[in-house]
């Protein structure tokens, strides 16, 4: 838990993201349901690859975000 290491900012939009990841069934789902406006503006939506660099940037898997 390196939380404390973390940007108040930071450990708030990581809280959301795990959040969405715990109550959705796969990444594809949860990165739909987080970049859902952003992603009507893109000609290219790959959703669930953003979401796995954006958990990447903390360490993170869709697998152990989404651990109950």
């Amino acid at each position: 838990d390196g939380a404390d290491a973390l940007d108040r900012f930071d450990r708030v939009q990581l809280a959301e993201v795990v959040r969405v990841c715990r109550q959705s069934k796969s990444l594809s789902e949860a990165g739909r349901t987080l970049f859902q406006a952003s992603r009507e503006r893109r000609g290219s939506v790959n959703d669930s690859d953003r979401l796995r660099k954006y958990l990447a940037r903390f360490g993170l898997e869709f697998a152990a975000a989404s651990t109950r």
